[in-house]
């Protein structure tokens, strides 16, 4: 059947592919309620002349900040278990540089494309609309 080697990979990357299923519906719930509080203060922005594409930056610039401490908080948690994961991991070091920078760049790219979807909402709010919500 299995090694136990081969079966723990499977195993881990069952585990991961949910951990990047909770990144990507954690990050977006959080940015669509954040977007959908500051409907009011957007729709000034946009009613005092502000474009589309600052608004866009400016609540994309939230959800990096979101997602720099989530690796922030991530990366120092996975190098204070460095010991407990020598024994779980074959093949690479523990405090492996590219492994970590692998990992950064895959949840800074899952990350902005859940911060994406409200953003581009937020960026089209119609001022009007925006201004009488409440």
């Amino acid at each position: 059947m299995y090694s136990a080697h081969e079966f723990g990979l499977m195993t881990f990357t069952g585990v991961a592919v949910i951990a990047l299923l909770l990144v990507i519906i954690g990050v977006f719930s959080v940015m669509a309620y954040t977007v959908s509080l500051q409907t009011h203060e957007i729709g000034i922005r946009m009613a005092l002349g502000a474009q589309q594409g600052e608004i866009l930056h400016m609540v994309l610039q939230k959800g990096v900040a979101l997602i720099a401490a989530g690796i922030f908080i991530g990366l120092f948690a996975s190098y204070a278990l460095t010991r407990f994961l020598t024994s779980q991991i074959w093949g690479v070091s523990a405090t492996d540089p590219w492994t970590f920078v692998a990992v950064v760049i895959v949840i800074l790219l899952v990350g902005l494309t859940a911060c994406l979807l409200p953003a581009r909402s937020a960026s089209r709010v119609d001022p009007l609309v925006a201004l009488r919500y409440e």
